[in-house]
């Protein structure tokens, strides 16, 4: 499992873990777009409250991740990505791997301070043509506010404006945060520094990892 704050690069490392352990990515993301665009009654219920701005029932998610985690590809291990996102939900998932009889290996937390955190989200800069994201300091484009790729402006999205970051880290410090205290009482939170070129904090991943599970 990956913790850590909004713009800690959690998705990128999943996705390197993911790969380097053969196991699927499992992210709730995927899972409600994947039930809601197959129409199922959960993605239906779930749909009903992302429509109405509400956060979806820790049981409607929690059923979703169980009937991910039945599918063969999951059977020989996984990678979770956004999930669980409280310590109810953290509860819930012991009792759901209990009853598939397998448990979590480790929980890696990706470190990263709120000024680099704000640094990073508020910089960041989307094509409105092709979509994807540029940052006015890390990888800027040749000319400013238009993408190389396609031409399109750039725009910052409201998810990246600096008092939506602010909101988005409280809710991470009150809701989420408190795992990293659940998991390493279980033993099995290992901190990894998040900072620096996306090439040092893979090496750091992967040394914590081989660290951990031998």
């Amino acid at each position: 499992m990956l913790v850590g704050p909004p713009g800690a690069g959690k998705g990128t490392q999943a996705e390197f873990v993911a790969a380097s352990l053969a196991v699927p990515k499992i992210s709730t993301g995927d899972i409600f777009r994947a039930n809601v665009a197959h129409g199922t009654p959960l993605g239906v219920e779930a749909k009903r409250y992302m429509d109405a701005g509400l956060l979806v029932p820790d049981e409607v998610t929690v059923t979703m991740v169980a009937n991910r985690l039945g599918e063969p590809d999951a059977t020989d291990g996984f990678l979770l990505d956004g999930f669980p996102r409280t310590t109810p939900q953290a509860i819930s998932l012991d009792d759901l791997l209990a009853d598939l009889e397998t448990k979590l290996d480790v929980v890696l937390e990706l470190v990263v301070d709120e000024d680099e955190v704000i640094r990073r989200l508020s910089g960041r800069r989307t094509c409105r043509g092709c979509g994807k994201i540029w940052h006015i300091e890390f990888d800027p484009p040749i000319v400013e506010g238009r993408c190389d790729r396609c031409g399109g402006a750039l725009f910052q999205r409201s998810d990246d404006h600096a008092e939506t970051i602010a909101e988005r880290l409280r809710v991470y410090t009150r809701d989420t945060a408190p795992l990293t205290e659940y998991y390493g009482a279980q033993g099995k939170l290992v901190g990894v520094d998040g900072t620096g070129p996306v090439e040092d904090v893979t090496v750091r991943t992967s040394d914590a990892l081989r660290s951990y599970l031998g």
